[in-house]
């Protein structure tokens, strides 16, 4: 690679878990973080990073930036030596409340690094070696695959490497995100969880989480059904109660709602996309996020970003 040339990567942000769909089901959502990468003169392997928007100030502008972690892991995996970087990130998903903002990341840069060493992501075999990589950095598959496919997906782990199937969400899906003011961990919110569940909501969260596919994109007037939850959304109530107690206002409504992701944000998923004035969303920001149906998109620019 050489000095002076570089990618601009568009990556959507995502809501995961769908209802009962655990690690198995996300949705990608048309909020975008902008990434340049730019190789430059320095020494390899160094990085310079400037940020604006959600996280500025608060995340490295070095070699520890998420994204360029992800760059020279991917990197090392392809056997191609890691060069000066300088990248400028435009970041609009907000940071731990659910909409997959690390998750994106991850997907920026690895597909950043393959584009960048010449492997074009596109091709099917690139695609699926750049999923795993990016699950494996995340730990589950579910967010960075609605970021790098689109659309609605399924995601699972074969044996030892990570997969997931896209599938076009029907168009009377309206995304409403309520994005919550506080911050939550996945880690911690994970710790919260048992290491066993009654097989009868085991049983209940199979066949919920395989109604909200058919939901999602063939009926969505079955969306009420297909996101409720018995697995993982009451167990985690301590750390986010408000979050909890809107997801049941909603759906007392007769408005489809889930937990997004780790929380604390709400997914909702009113017909026409318009949330009924008597719910109390009250501390809370509705976002209206149409679905993201292309994925991440990168976009090669021949001059260093400045």
């Amino acid at each position: 690679m050489r000095a002076g040339g570089g990618v601009r990567v568009v990556v959507p942000a995502s809501t995961a878990n769908l209802g009962s769909g655990f690690d198995a089901l996300g949705m990608a959502l048309a909020l975008h973080d902008t990434v340049h990468v730019a190789v430059t003169d320095g020494p390899p392997g160094s990085a310079v990073v400037t940020a604006e928007g959600e996280g500025a100030g608060s995340i490295p502008t070095d070699h520890e930036h998420l994204v360029v972690r992800v760059l020279h892991r991917t990197w090392a995996e392809l056997g191609v030596a890691a060069p000066a970087v300088r990248l400028r990130c435009r970041n609009a998903i907000p940071h731990s409340r659910g909409l997959g903002s690390s998750a994106a990341a991850i997907v920026a840069g690895a597909a950043a690094a393959y584009e960048l060493a010449g492997f074009p992501l596109r091709e099917t075999k690139n695609l699926e070696q750049a999923l795993h990589l990016a699950a494996d950095c995340e730990g589950h598959a579910d967010n960075v695959a609605a970021s790098l496919l689109g659309g609605v997906v399924i995601a699972w782990r074969d044996t030892d490497r990570f997969r997931a199937a896209a599938l076009p969400a029907h168009p009377d899906v309206h995304p409403v995100a309520l994005v919550a003011g506080g911050e939550s961990a996945t880690h911690t919110t994970r710790g919260l969880l048992p290491e066993q569940v009654p097989h009868a909501d085991a049983a209940f969260a199979a066949g919920r989480a395989a109604l909200a596919v058919h939901a999602l994109t063939t009926d969505p007037s079955l969306l009420l059904a297909a996101t409720d939850d018995r697995l993982h959304q009451d167990y985690r109530e301590s750390a986010w109660p408000s979050t909890i107690e809107l997801v049941r206002r909603l759906r007392a409504a007769g408005v489809p709602a889930a937990v997004s992701g780790a929380g604390p944000t709400v997914l909702a998923l009113p017909a026409g996309g318009e949330l009924p004035r008597t719910v109390d969303i009250g501390g809370f920001t509705a976002l209206r996020l149409p679905v993201d149906r292309r994925g991440v998109q990168v976009i090669s620019e021949p001059t260093t970003a400045e």
